[in-house]
């Protein structure tokens, strides 16, 4: 949001200005010498050298005549050079270079740069460095520009956050609306002025209310190069807690618009307001078809240091990918902010000169360094100019090449056509001085993104700006190689941006549910379509297109990085959350229909006559906790619960559905009969633990893909009812009730166990936490269960403790102890110093026989951070393990990877805090792992040796300086879900202390995490039959075979559904996605369970599935928009396509368009 647009309330400034504004006097900050880069190849031997010297003029001379004739012949004869601004070139594909040597990182990147050598390296001082108060004095020499001289393209620019202090929909009404119309009317009046723009979910909504000759008139100035849009995502996404899949569809749906709408495939991504950065997003826009990136927010220091060695143009490359096919060419900004002042160089209180939207007149905030810009005229041109030129050429010396980018804009600019005559005329006078005097050596004019990278690379292809030894990148030579992420994000001292990793953990939650609905109800709408041989069947799924597309819109808006961030205002938070609570409804009432026709019970109906069944889950509002609904199982009656599996390999799994009574017995669709297990429902209420409710638990097994049908019965003859558990009680301060029908005995002694035949669990009964737990491996590990709570003085964006966090558990509380043969549970409802405890807990471990949950512990934290006694706290739950793992610990990037986390002395606690998606996980020495996996985005870190804490919920009262204005203060009731596990490593692993790549997780712990991420789906029928009625539902198995254990479907759909029946016949109408997921070998390589084969070998996708003809199999990128794989950096073909045998390296996304139809009977 605006940076400078109000004084005092914007997020990057709140004061930043005023304190530490650099007086005249500053001096540049003291800089040692920068060390050399590590060499790769041993030098040559004494005698070698001093031939080489005796002959250098011989051996010169031949070598430069080789050379002269290799060019001509590679390239050749060269073109003469008309123009420093070089027409647009067709994109280069290269090819990999495969490096010599060997890995030294296990089969991981080579590179110049990691950015954990960055943070070994940088000191993390905060030196003051004069008027770039987070630099140096930066100074030229003047013969800098003589043989190639300074290309400077000014980027003018207007950043639309989709949410912040005012919705969407109000934005647009305000601002963006009129900034459209502005950028149509004045780049029509002059070809020479370019604009960018990034955020689709604006440009759909302007498109629907523009008149034909606005649309064509945009649609012309992106032809003609004068606007592009940059990046083309819905919105531009947040990048440390956005799933990978959310990410993907929120680009895809931008850039297929665009493509639709106006004919327009971007290559170019804006980064310029996400805090921090992941990797991933680069992986992502590679596999796009994307070719440059830019950035913005990464910590100052390490900007500081890039900058210089000359380092803030890169490659970034992923962490395993050692033949560089990963490569995408990334600009990262070198200043504070992107606004203006923060832009044309690095002395602020110049560059403020140069924002004309800031002369009086306009409504945007004063130049706080007291220099106004004024109107350029003949009078003051050539001074003006001068001053800015001198910005320019400071700006460039931090980067190699002589091509120079200037970004012209910030939050919602270009609102008037007043407005941008002024930024847009002052600035061509300003152009066409410095371009009508040589001497300067400088070309300036306004661009694009695209102008700017096609010029650079132009530029580094005649120049080679390659430093010795530097590895570097076949993508573009001349820049080196980096790998790793940028996170935590600090923007000045020691305010690291922390906190927004879990703000509005509730919506964070919410957000992954409806993402994983989202997968789901797209799976089965293809399925649909598959078997579908009706035109009536195929209404259904047709019915529904509209609600398909609203709710990935939904998805994809709440992805902007004020959005899953939790870093917007009250009433925006409710309209993204009213927004996904919506299409959550839809896409449940969709699956709900869908399976009864996939199971035959709808047959030619309507898709307006209501659902038979119900889902298993409700929620009353949008921002109200899921809840149970319960099956009735009146005497006499059969009620039927049907299991979606939206995973690709069979589920065999221990399940729970909530009964109002516990006499009941649970049959397959057969009518056999299930083991089952019922006990009490529980609550967060100390007077009233039990709610009266009874959940009931069985194994159930659910075809990969497919449907599978299960009875809740009451007075069925021949099967055993469901064995009520047993109860073990401990109240300190008052008795607990025993519930009927259950025996319930006292806890006796202090400590409490619970086990499963695969481990033991050891509680401490005064306090109700987990302290030890003992496999029956042998292997034996203190697991200490801490629940704390830090004081604060941070807000939505930082986290700032005063201090350590102190445990708020006391002795005392209430414990229930539940023992089943199928699922053991201890539920705490702790003693804390107020009345009413804002957490009670639940640890389960199940005895599914051999199942992957039977090795997992599962954690239920319910929390309640409401009322003013928790005013500027911050709750965490830590676990203190006997893990030497030297405060290193593994944490995912996006769902997609892993990242080494190291804890630093030398920068804050919270800066040692990192995002945790989906999994952290700590190894020792010994391959001990500790490993916590999540349903929903929090922050994490190790401050002591064996701690992991996870931060669950925060609540604060005070802005923190970033512009929201509010505190965080709309916290809900809610559930945080772990998935803890416990592994030993079977054979030799590398230290996880001296290698510096990330580990991957265990092929059980993929497991796990997807079996958490996306759960069974059950549907409850609405009406209990009569126990007589002989009903039979055969399950639904569209699979051949289950896919392998280490292959995820990441989407199976029909993209445009609403256009199903108007493509032509063989045209490929569905997408399949497929990620390998690249897991560690040194641990059990068969999941424990069920998993029988990998996907070493091709998978063949005309075998997949039952009954289907695969006509047509084309593989295409991410984003569905690109079939040249060569041009999307893949190292090798997808195997032989044309027979459907696909092969997918570990950690590779490989996408097919593929054509479906059901085989005649």
């Amino acid at each position: 949001m605006p940076l400078s647009s109000y004084l005092g309330s914007n997020r990057r400034g709140g004061g930043w200005t005023q304190a530490l504004l650099p007086s005249s006097s500053s001096s540049a900050t003291a800089k040692s010498s920068p060390k050399p880069h590590p060499t790769r190849k041993l030098r040559e031997r004494t005698a070698l050298i001093n031939f080489l010297f005796a002959n250098f003029f011989t051996i010169a001379l031949s070598v430069s005549l080789l050379f002269f004739l290799l060019t001509l012949f590679l390239f050749g004869i060269p073109k003469p050079i008309s123009s420093h601004f070089r027409p647009r070139s067709i994109t280069r594909r290269l090819s990999s270079r495969k490096k010599t040597g060997s890995n030294p990182n296990q089969n991981g990147a080579v590179v110049d740069i990691t950015t954990k050598q960055l943070y070994d390296k940088i000191e993390f001082l905060d030196k003051p460095g004069g008027d770039w108060t987070q630099g140096w004095k930066v100074s030229y020499k003047g013969d800098e520009w003589d043989s190639e001289k300074l290309k400077v393209f000014v980027v003018p620019h207007s950043h639309n956050d989709p949410g912040w202090k005012f919705t969407v929909d109000e934005y647009y009404e305000k601002q963006s609306r009129n900034i459209l119309d502005t950028i149509v009317e004045t780049l029509s009046k002059d070809s020479r002025r370019k604009f960018i723009w990034e955020e689709i979910s604006y440009l759909e909504r302007w498109w629907r209310d523009a008149s034909e000759d606005k649309r064509e008139s945009f649609t012309n100035l992106v032809k003609n190069g004068q606007l592009e849009i940059v990046g083309g995502g819905w919105v531009m996404n947040d990048e440390a807690n956005s799933h990978y899949f959310a990410i993907i569809e929120q680009v895809t749906e931008g850039n297929m618009w665009l493509n639709d709408t106006i004919g327009f495939i971007p290559k170019n991504s804006w980064a310029i307001d996400p805090f921090g950065y992941s990797p991933t997003m680069a992986y992502l826009l590679r596999r796009m078809g994307f070719e440059n990136m830019l950035i913005q927010r990464t910590h100052y220091e390490l900007k500081k240091e890039l900058a210089w060695n000359k380092n803030l143009e890169y490659i970034w490359r992923q962490s395993w990918d050692a033949d560089e096919t990963t490569d995408i060419f990334v600009h990262m900004m070198p200043f504070y902010s992107y606004d203006v002042p923060h832009t044309c160089g690095p002395e602020p209180a110049i560059c403020c000169q140069f924002d004309f939207a800031r002369i009086n007149g306009f409504f945007y905030e004063r130049c706080p360094w007291g220099h106004p810009p004024i109107d350029i005229d003949q009078e003051n041109v050539q001074e003006r100019a001068l001053k800015l030129l001198d910005q320019y050429k400071k700006k460039s010396t931090l980067y190699r090449t002589n091509t120079l980018l200037v970004p012209l804009g910030d939050d919602f600019r270009y609102v008037s056509i007043d407005e941008a005559e002024v930024q847009f005329r002052n600035y061509q006078m300003i152009f066409d001085y410095i371009n009508s005097n040589p001497s300067l050596n400088a070309e300036a004019r306004f661009g694009t993104l695209d102008d700017y990278f096609q010029t650079l690379r132009d530029e580094a292809d005649r120049i080679n700006y390659s430093l010795p030894r530097e590895i570097g990148s076949g993508e573009v030579v001349g820049f080196p190689s980096l790998s790793g992420d940028f996170f935590t994000y600090a923007d000045r001292q020691q305010d690291y941006w922390s906190g927004y990793y879990v703000s509005r953990p509730f919506f964070k939650a919410v957000d992954r549910v409806l993402e994983q609905t989202l997968r789901a109800s797209e799976i089965l709408m293809a399925i649909l379509f598959c078997y579908c041989n009706r035109v009536q069947c195929e209404k259904l799924p047709m019915g529904y297109a509209y609600k398909f597309t609203a709710a990935r819109r939904n998805l994809a808006l709440f992805q902007h990085h004020d959005g899953v961030t939790g870093t917007a205002t009250n009433h925006v938070v409710l309209d993204y959350a009213t927004r996904m609570h919506t299409s959550l409804q839809d896409l449940q009432i969709f699956m709900s229909k869908a399976i009864e026709v996939l199971l035959g019970i709808r047959q030619d109906k309507s898709d307006q006559t209501p659902a038979q069944f119900d889902p298993e889950q409700m929620r009353s509002k949008y921002d109200a906790p899921p809840v149970h609904r319960a099956v009735s199982a009146r005497e006499g009656t059969i009620q039927s619960v049907v299991l979606f599996n939206p995973l690709e390999q069979v589920r065999e799994e221990v399940v729970v559905l909530v009964v109002n009574r516990p006499e009941v017995t649970v049959l397959d669709s057969n009518r056999t009969c299930v083991q089952s297990q019922v006990s009490p429902e529980l609550q967060h209420d100390k007077s009233k633990i039990f709610t009266g409710r009874h959940r009931v638990h069985w194994k159930a097994s659910v075809p990969a893909l497919g449907l599978q049908t299960y009875y809740i019965a009451n007075g069925f003859v021949g099967c055993e009812k469901a064995k009520p558990a047993k109860l073990k009680l401990f109240s300190n301060s008052s008795s607990i009730q025993c519930p009927t029908p259950y025996t319930c005995s006292e806890v006796e002694g202090d400590v409490v166990e619970i086990e499963n035949p695969h481990q033991t669990l050891t509680f401490d009964v005064k306090h109700g936490l987990l302290r030890k737990v003992i496999q029956k491996s042998g292997a034996q590990n203190t697991v200490a269960e801490e629940i704390s709570v830090y004081s604060s003085t941070g807000g939505a964006y930082l986290f700032v403790p005063n201090g350590e966090a102190v445990p708020i558990i006391q002795s005392g509380g209430h414990l229930v102890i539940s023992e089943g043969p199928l699922m053991q549970e201890v539920y705490s409802y702790p003693m804390t110093e107020w009345e009413k405890t804002p957490i009670s807990h639940s640890t389960r471990i199940y005895n599914g026989g051999n199942t992957i949950q039977d090795f997992l512990i599962e954690k239920e934290y319910h929390v309640e951070l409401l009322g003013k006694d928790f005013m500027d706290n911050e709750l965490i739950v830590r676990y203190k393990t006997d893990i030497d793992n030297k405060r290193i610990f593994y944490s995912d990037l996006n769902g997609f990877q892993m990242s080494r986390r190291e804890t630093y002395d030398k920068i804050p606690l919270q800066g040692n805090y990192y995002p945790m998606p989906s999994l952290a996980f700590m190894q020792g020495s010994n391959g001990q792992r500790f490993s916590v996996h999540s349903r929903q985005s929090l922050g994490a870190a190790s401050l002591k040796q064996g701690w992991l804490e996870i931060m669950l919920d925060r609540r604060l009262t005070k802005d923190d300086g970033r512009g929201l204005g509010q505190g965080v203060m709309d916290n809900r009731v809610m559930n945080v879900v772990f998935s803890i596990l416990l592994e030993s490593n079977i054979s030799s692993t590398s230290n996880p202390f001296s290698n510096p790549q990330p580990l991957s997780p265990s092929l059980l712990s993929h497991r796990i995490s997807a079996h958490l991420n996306h759960p069974l789906h059950a549907f409850i029928a609405k009406k209990p039959q009569d126990i007589s009625v002989q009903t039979h539902c055969s399950p639904f198995s569209p699979l051949t075979t289950p896919l392998p254990c280490d292959l995820h479907i990441v989407s199976f759909k029909v993209p445009r559904p609403a256009k199903y029946s108007q493509q032509q016949l063989g045209d490929p109408r569905f997408i399949l996605m497929l990620h390998r997921r690249s897991w560690d070998p040194s641990y059990c390589q068969k999941a424990r369970s069920q998993c029988t084969n990998l996907a070493d070998e091709p998978v063949n996708l005309f075998n997949m599935f039952k009954g289907l003809d695969v006509l047509n199999v084309k593989p295409t990128s991410l984003n569905l928009l690109h079939e040249d794989t060569e041009m999307l950096g893949y190292a090798e073909q997808f195997g032989d396509v044309t027979q459907g045998r696909v092969v997918i390296p570990p950690m590779e996304i490989q996408t097919y368009k593929l054509e479906l139809r059901a085989q005649q009977q």
